[in-house]
């Protein structure tokens, strides 16, 4: 069935900006927000278009293979078999209309929303409406979360708290027995599978100059050694295993010893004041009544960390959308990679995890926040200190 919530969202969007209609097209799955609002019973092979007007029933047109795969979608549709066929189903369908958001972006300056092909936006474009940008509307009615979404969300980012905290435990306890970043990392697996979670790939476990690299994860052979005097980061990412959950996602970073080298200490307390700035700017702006767009919590954390000489050494986006992939669809707090102008709306979850990567070692710190009517609040358990693992 459609995703009539979306649905609903989608229309009072559109209609509050103006917008004629939603226009989401698909061709094997390149675009994800279809089989959001529109899921298909199985394999879909040939191209998809759903129109959602400001006002009135949504139409999908689909190829005739494809159609029993959305039977039970109770959605007008219009099936098409030939390419001619096709064309006069769509002209049909945009008839009259000035303009249709889609999943576009112009010069590509939002990758995780461009996701139609230039050609689909050269053919609808030929019919008479100007294509515009869905970034916003995309975000709202897909990418909210749900009260129970934000219950399981929560759970799940206090199970990450207690693992990060057990591995840092764990790496105390077998030190004598020279535990690997892979040993933890297995460890870290285990726990998500004894508290109910589940995730595509991770965790990240990495030690020294390993830290460095933002992505690093531990092969089974050649990774390191954990030993006294080592500088040990874990991220950890993971979703209840259940339907339709969100994810949660965390930076620790950890010493083996009583107390960490002076550059350390001060490049963690850098990469915190980054982290809690953005967010006190964000809760700033809210309280004022203000509306922020991602690339300005970006420049706040990126221009703290300039300030304090390490600039040069902040090398991402400071935070990522989170929805039911670790990743999501939302907004971005990026003024680096892209500049995300998606505005962060109520109901969004989203990481801030600015980081210095030198040489010799990295530091990260990432919590999430939940951006709910009475404004933002980190919704993960929040690193202060360097946790010391006895050596």
């Amino acid at each position: 069935m459609a995703n009539e919530n979306m649905l609903r969202d989608a229309r009072a969007f559109l209609q509050a900006e103006g917008l004629p209609g939603w226009l989401i097209y698909d061709y094997l799955g390149c675009n994800p927000v279809l089989n959001q609002v529109a899921p298909s019973s199985g394999h879909v092979t040939r191209p998809v278009f759903l129109y959602v007007p400001a006002d009135g029933p949504a139409r999908l047109l689909t190829h005739h293979v494809d159609a029993g795969k959305f039977a039970d979608a109770g959605i007008a549709t219009v099936v098409y078999s030939s390419r001619a066929s096709l064309e006069t189903a769509l002209q049909e369908t945009l008839a009259g209309i000035p303009s249709v958001a889609m999943e576009y972006s112009p010069r590509n300056g939002l990758p995780r929303v461009s996701r139609v092909d230039a050609g689909t936006v050269e053919l609808v474009q030929s019919m008479g409406p100007a294509v515009v940008s869905s970034a916003d509307l995309m975000q709202y009615a897909t990418q909210r979360w749900s009260p129970e979404q934000l219950a399981g969300h929560r759970r799940a980012a206090d199970a990450l708290g207690r693992i990060v905290n057990a591995a840092f435990d764990r790496i105390g306890a077998r030190l004598h027995q020279e535990p690997t970043e892979f040993e933890i990392a297995e460890f870290i697996r285990q726990r998500f599978r004894a508290e109910g979670l589940t995730t595509a790939d991770g965790p990240i476990v990495s030690t020294n100059a390993h830290c460095s690299d933002p992505h690093y994860e531990p092969a089974p052979t050649g990774s390191s050694v954990i030993r006294a005097g080592d500088w040990v980061l874990i991220d950890l990412w993971a979703r209840e295993d259940t339907p339709g959950s969100v994810y949660a996602d965390i930076t620790w970073t950890a010493y083996v010893g009583a107390a960490p080298p002076a550059q350390h200490q001060a490049v963690f307390a850098i990469v915190l004041g980054a982290r809690d700035a953005a967010l006190q700017f964000l809760q700033d702006s809210h309280a004022a009544g203000q509306s922020v767009q991602g690339w300005q919590a970006d420049d706040v954390a990126r221009r703290y960390i300039a300030e304090r000489g390490y600039g040069d050494y902040f090398t991402h986006r400071l935070g990522h959308s989170i929805y039911q992939t670790v990743h999501g669809e939302g907004v971005n707090l990026d003024n680096f990679e892209t500049s995300d102008t998606r505005r962060i709306i109520p109901g969004v979850g989203f990481s801030i995890e600015p980081g210095i990567y030198l040489p010799e070692f990295g530091v990260r710190s990432e919590i999430d926040a939940y951006m709910s009517d009475d404004g933002p609040y980190a919704s993960s358990p929040v690193q202060r200190e360097i946790v010391l693992i006895p050596a």
